[in-house]
């Protein structure tokens, strides 16, 4: 072979590489897409977070960042809104509040994700095997319509978080049946079958100043029964005050029925002023700061875990805090159970209550490329595999497989209160003008938890602006 003709085939073999190079191994070649996230910070984010970074990897081969603003639970909302309305269009991939959708909706912001389940048949079905109530609650808008903007993220219910030291003591069990004729809680069972009427009167039998006997020992600080949510901020009372309303035959605003559902007469109803009277008079049994209208969710769970309270209603997403021996002195004193329910006129057990949680929501203006990277994120997410993780590291899932499994009871000591909650799940509204809706609310129950006002005064008010305001937007006519 001569010079010249080696030449030539090095000439062609440099071209074919580069050929190669420019054409298919470019297309192949990976690409970094960053997700852009806002969630509220608190366990259940810091924990998907965590999973993402330790345990993701991406089917596509691109590189996936995901960059996650942590904004307060009080701020999260107006932080959010803030954001979406101001164009700037920081976040593709939000943990939204259900009660977000219709607003985000409406206001183009939140994208419909009907078409990206259609076109994933196995995805769709891990999608349709979340338990109703909180598929309801988290994906659809029109509320319970097949029009689906949410992925659930973080399932929640409210459950009964108790001091097994105090309850079960023996003395303590003594007093407390010569009092009022009854066994004083102790078990999780024995939670499960509490009524209201069981909760105050734990409440009133463990109002104790500091140095009162308590469990056989002096008390280190006053004492106190009970505690749940009393708090302005947010949602915070609402999330209380629903479910007592919805197990003493009374209801909200139900979107469902628009345009023909009321607000008043249905609001301010006989059972829902009698439900909020029942909620109020408890309060008189709990920690002086639940008075101020600041008992949140955090407060709540601070108290507990600080020792000061035998039970406490709050969200399962808070419960980590409470197991944890460097963030609570009762670690190792816990039983946990149902929140307390309503006996009905049959005899039976009525449970209500609002549902917590959240879904994952696409921004309209997310890419092609970001959506498929967050599409394949969500469908690692909700796999029973790392569903299973989530929950054995303090989540909740909501995806039926997962949550029947005999394990997942052994996971975390309160989800052997988690399945049989979920069948009694509702929501607040979902429509656009929910945080006007909200903020009334909340302002007018903080008027009767500071004892400004009574029940009857508090409900008619909101029952009012309600009817005026649904029907300046059509929704009652």
């Amino acid at each position: 072979m001569t010079v010249m003709t080696k030449m030539k085939g090095f000439a062609a073999a440099a071209s074919l590489a580069a050929t190669l190079l420019a054409g298919g191994a470019s297309t192949a070649s990976a690409e970094e897409v960053v997700l852009t996230m806002a969630v509220p910070d608190w366990p259940p984010t810091r924990i998907m977070k965590k999973f993402f970074d330790e345990q993701y990897k991406p089917k596509s081969g691109n590189t996936v960042k995901l960059e996650v603003d942590f904004i307060p639970w009080p701020d999260f909302y107006t932080r959010v809104n803030a954001s979406l309305t101001s164009g700037e269009q920081k976040y593709n991939f939000i943990v939204s509040d259900s009660q977000w959708l219709g607003a985000f909706v409406e206001g183009g912001y939140f994208r419909k994700i009907n078409d990206l389940l259609e076109a994933d048949p196995e995805f769709m079905k891990t999608f349709k095997s979340i338990h109703p109530n909180p598929l309801n609650a988290y994906a659809t808008y029109p509320h319970k319509t097949e029009n689906y903007y949410g992925f659930p993220q973080f399932p929640d219910v409210l459950v009964n978080f108790a001091r097994s030291d105090v309850l079960c003591h023996e003395e303590e069990q003594k007093n407390f049946q010569a009092k009022y004729g009854k066994k004083l809680p102790c078990t999780g069972e024995e939670l499960d079958a509490m009524t209201w009427d069981d909760f105050r009167n734990v409440g009133e039998f463990f109002m104790r100043k500091k140095g009162d006997m308590l469990a056989g020992q002096p008390a280190e600080d006053d004492f106190y029964g009970i505690a749940y949510q009393a708090g302005k901020g947010y949602d915070f009372s609402s999330m209380q005050i629903n479910g007592l309303i919805w197990q003493m035959g009374g209801n909200i605003w139900d979107e469902t029925q628009a345009p023909t559902g009321q607000a008043e007469g249905v609001v301010n109803s006989p059972e829902a002023v009698k439900a909020l009277e029942k909620y109020l008079d408890m309060i008189q049994f709990m920690p002086p700061l639940a008075k101020t209208g600041t008992m949140d969710i955090f407060k709540t769970a601070e108290l507990f875990q600080e020792g000061k309270v035998a039970m406490n209603i709050n969200w399962i997403g808070l419960g980590e805090a409470a197991l944890d021996p460097k963030t609570s002195k009762v670690a190792d004193k816990l039983v946990f159970g149902q929140m307390p329910g309503t006996l009905g006129p049959d005899g039976q057990m009525v449970r209500w209550s609002n549902i917590g949680g959240q879904p994952f929501v696409l921004t309209t203006w997310t890419t092609d490329a970001q959506i498929k990277e967050a599409v394949e994120f969500v469908k690692w997410w909700l796999s029973p595999e790392i569903q299973h993780q989530f929950a054995a590291n303090g989540g909740q899932s909501a995806i039926k497989e997962v949550y029947e499994d005999p394990k997942y009871v052994t996971y975390r000591p309160w989800n052997r209160a988690w399945a049989p909650q979920l069948d009694w799940q509702k929501d607040v509204w979902h429509v656009p003008q929910f945080f006007e809706l909200l903020t009334q609310q909340q302002d007018q129950f903080d008027l009767a938890i500071t004892g400004k006002q009574d029940a009857k005064t508090t409900l008619d008010n909101i029952a009012k602006f309600q009817q005026n305001l649904l029907t300046e937007a059509g929704l009652i006519q």
